[in-house]
């Protein structure tokens, strides 16, 4: 298990956003599984949600999409070539969010619900504390893609998580690596919630 005291952002990702706030909880014993229908629900709430903020406005008019849009220019990365997770469903809310396993619902669900990227991974797939970091470019990291796993690497100079044995998480809250994603298998996870601040 690991040490959230131990975990850290790095000096490089301060100087890069000095309002960067971050929150990191763990959750031992929880019931993983399938998606079911509570988390359905939540979803279902979390579409209608999204629905009514942007019929009010447009996606770039809602500040914590902005101030991402900002965070990740920081790090030259522009839109569309890369979006905050919190963008990235809002902009799939409105054909249906997926339904992924019952943790990783819910907490895209909350992500919407408060306007903040906020993801889950398996605690004990973690070697290490989980770390932000400004990547060199060597780092290994393992994606998913066309249902098969694909290893690359970030570019130097990305924001990433990070722990012992490579990036969990690429451009802050992109995309998550395989290796440490919640399953419907997990029963130990670790939460982050990490918004610039306004």
């Amino acid at each position: 298990m690991i040490d959230l005291a131990t975990a850290g952002v790095d000096d490089a990702v301060w100087q890069l956003r000095p309002d960067y706030a971050a929150c990191l909880v763990t959750a031992r014993g929880v019931p993983g599984g399938p998606s079911d229908e509570a988390s359905d629900a939540a979803l279902t709430r979390a579409e209608r949600y999204a629905a009514q903020l942007l019929d009010a406005q447009d996606l770039a008019a809602i500040a914590q999409v902005a101030q991402w849009r900002e965070a990740f220019r920081a790090f030259g990365v522009r839109p569309p070539s890369a979006t905050s997770s919190l963008e990235s469903l809002l902009r799939r809310a409105a054909a249906g969010l997926p339904r992924i396993d019952r943790l990783t619902d819910h907490y895209n669900a909350i992500s919407i619900a408060h306007l903040v990227p906020f993801g889950g991974e398996d605690l004990d797939a973690y070697a290490g504390a989980p770390r932000l970091v400004v990547a060199d470019g060597s780092e290994s990291f393992d994606a998913v893609e066309g249902g098969e796993i694909v290893h690359t690497t970030p570019k130097p100079g990305e924001v990433v998580w990070r722990d012992d044995r490579g990036v969990t998480c690429r451009r802050w809250n992109w995309r998550q690596c395989a290796r440490t994603r919640l399953t419907p298998h997990t029963t130990n996870a670790v939460y982050a919630c990490a918004p610039p601040r306004a």
